[in-house]
């Protein structure tokens, strides 16, 4: 029993070698029991929106699951998440008992692969969660940008660049996966090398609000200042923190550091020329966090 599922855009089938993939299975929709369905460890999303989440979930309890989601069925009885763990997590919220799914057979690695397309094909996936799917494919299944750029139907300088992603300081890949920066914008930050320097141009982008072209432009500067053109943008930025007269103040160590012994932590400053700026305040953990916001409370 086979049934050819499409996506958004070419479709699955035009994306992953499908004669390679065993997908035999029965070719009607079954309904499968939520309490036998388990997401994937290795799902290339690691974030779900709450409110997006609730949204679907009252949409599915006022018209259903619209689209299928497909499972591979395990040796126990039990089934394991290919694609669909929106719909699956939104179900459960509703009190669904029973869900309409596509059971198919795959090995783990073509599991990933249809994972990652599914994902890709809604635009569901920020670009680390990408270079991190991309990078675990080569790594546990020994294959190279060439092989993997056939199996997921993506150019292999298209994977080349999702993986340079993983080069950048954690900070900066934290920021793309938040969204406070694009994945262009990080490509522009990888033109230059010393870490040090990502993370100053990193700074001066939230500060500043750059655009990718101004980055792009304060990177060629940088590189090349004998050929560098006037972009109207503050070249500082990329080769130390953005400086206002305020951190040039005495005071202003001294307050970063008051702040930091008393929250027990490093407290960072970032302040642009125009004297705009924030104070970031890390956290490792929810007790950790409980602590801070229990020091703010007191102040």
């Amino acid at each position: 029993m086979a049934k050819n599922i499409t996506g958004l855009g070419r479709g699955l089938g035009a994306l992953i070698d499908t004669e390679n993939i065993n997908t035999s299975g029965s070719s009607s929709i079954s309904e499968v029991e939520m309490d036998l369905i388990f997401a994937n460890p290795n799902q290339p999303r690691s974030h779900f929106d709450e409110e997006a989440l609730n949204e679907l979930a009252i949409s599915i309890r006022e018209l259903g699951v619209i689209s299928p989601i497909t499972l591979r069925k395990n040796d126990d009885g039990t089934y394991l998440i290919i694609a669909g763990e929106r719909r699956f997590r939104a179900s459960k919220l509703v009190g669904n008992k029973h869900i309409p799914a596509y059971v198919k057979t795959a090995a783990d690695e073509q599991v990933m692969e249809m994972a990652l397309i599914e994902n890709i094909q809604r635009e569901d996936l920020n670009a680390i969660e990408i270079a991190l799917t991309f990078y675990r494919l080569m790594e546990e299944y020994k294959l190279t940008q060439e092989r993997l750029s056939e199996r997921v139907g993506k150019k292999r300088t298209t994977i080349a660049n999702y993986l340079r992603l993983l080069r950048l300081p954690a900070e900066i890949q934290m920021g793309v996966k938040d969204k406070k920066i694009d994945m262009g914008h990080a490509r522009a930050i990888l033109g230059l090398s010393d870490p040090a320097d990502q993370l100053h141009l990193y700074e001066a982008i939230l500060v500043n609000d750059y655009s990718v072209r101004k980055v792009e432009d304060l990177v060629r500067e940088q590189l090349n200042p004998e050929t560098a053109v006037d972009t109207n943008v503050n070249t500082e930025a990329v080769t130390k923190k953005p400086e206002n007269e305020v951190s040039k103040l005495q005071e202003f160590d001294e307050l970063k550091q008051r702040l930091s012994d008393v929250f027990g932590k490093k407290v960072q400053f970032v302040c642009g020329k125009d004297g705009k700026g924030k104070i970031s305040i890390p956290f490792n953990n929810d007790d950790e966090l409980a602590y801070l916001m229990g020091l703010f409370d007191k102040i």
